[in-house]
């Protein structure tokens, strides 16, 4: 049966995307309200239906240039097939799925980066990739923490500065109010970044299935758009509650003022990064940010400890989905004959 070009295994492979895109808005729930709900602005449920709303309206602000990196950027364009995607697709979800259960922050982005690289490699070796594109975003895994590390503690030092004169309970209920805003803008750079990545994805199998525009051109239809923004936000309704946990409350504790200044400084850093088409880490991102804040209290306000078992996940994210990713691919052909 074919509908309008959608076989059976393309509609397969879309749901399986969208899959991913929804265990990304759950998996990732925390960036956008660890800092909220840690410092008791919001009820955890009010936050993530907050986050969930910003995370769908996230298509309206910004361009998709993230998606376009992800789905012609990071392999060869040519060499995308059902299978490269559905191997992909496994690598990303089944590391998603086994740092969820651990409650490690690990990046979504990078499951599905390293997914992509891993089937790409094992289809067709190192010629598969486009080390450019894959280059910027490895770049990215150090500089989007560190950015929001940086923009976080300056920030920081510049409101307490600003509000020195100020009780620390006026202090309190004035960023209280701000983190409203500061939530809604990480959440808007959260939905404008990783959801353009399953845009990329679902884009890409379009193409290679024959509709992309007759240019040529790399293209990603209205429906796609809507349906990758509602994934995430549904998913982030649901939360990931043991996450949360270890971003709002185990590297090192919150107040509001510290809360917006993590969550401001984040932001900063998705919406500069989105706009350059730059596919990062939301979690990298705002984990650098509260790691920022704690530090600009005092060094010892940082739990190393958590903050270095969240970077050993950073670093293994990309080759552990790589090789589940490629051992799909392998397994699948041989199961085919």
């Amino acid at each position: 049966m074919d509908l309008l070009g959608f076989t059976p295994l393309l509609i397969f492979l879309i749901v399986v995307a969208l899959a991913f895109d929804f265990l990304n808005g759950l998996h990732d729930a925390a960036n956008s309200i660890a800092t909220i709900v840690a410092t008791r602005v919001l009820p955890p449920f009010a936050a993530v239906a907050w986050a969930a709303f910003f995370n769908f309206i996230a298509f309206l602000f910004f361009g998709l240039h993230v998606a376009k990196t992800v789905g012609a950027g990071l392999i060869e364009p040519n060499l995308i097939t059902d299978g490269l995607i559905f191997s992909a697709l496994v690598g990303a979800i089944g590391w998603n799925l086994l740092t969820w259960w651990a409650a490690i922050p690990s990046s979504s982005s990078h499951a599905l980066i390293g997914g992509l690289v891993g089937a790409g490699l094992a289809k067709a070796g190192t010629g598969a990739v486009i080390w450019t594109g894959l280059n910027k975003t490895l770049a990215a895994i150090v500089l989007s923490p560190g950015t929001g590390f940086v923009l976080a503690l300056f920030l920081m030092l510049i409101v307490s500065w600003t509000f020195i004169r100020f009780t620390p309970f006026a202090v309190d209920g004035v960023f209280r109010k701000l983190q409203f805003v500061s939530a809604s803008l990480y959440s808007l750079g959260h939905g404008g970044n990783d959801a353009q990545k399953t845009m990329g994805i679902i884009a890409a199998l379009l193409i290679a299935h024959g509709m992309g525009p007759a240019s040529g051109e790399f293209h990603v239809p209205l429906w796609v758009v809507l349906s990758c923004q509602a994934a995430m936000g549904l998913g982030t309704l649901f939360g990931g509650w043991r996450i949360v946990n270890t971003m709002g409350s185990k590297i090192t504790k919150l107040s509001p003022m510290q809360g917006f200044c993590a969550e401001t400084g984040g932001a900063i850093t998705l919406f500069a990064a989105t706009s350059l088409g730059v596919p990062v880490s939301t979690t990298h991102t705002i984990t650098g940010a509260i790691v920022g804040v704690g530090a600009a209290r005092r060094v010892s306000a940082v739990r190393w400890g958590v903050a270095r078992r969240i970077v050993t996940a950073w670093v293994i994210t990309i080759p552990a989905a790589a090789a589940i990713s490629a051992a799909t691919y392998w397994l699948a052909g041989r199961l085919m004959g």
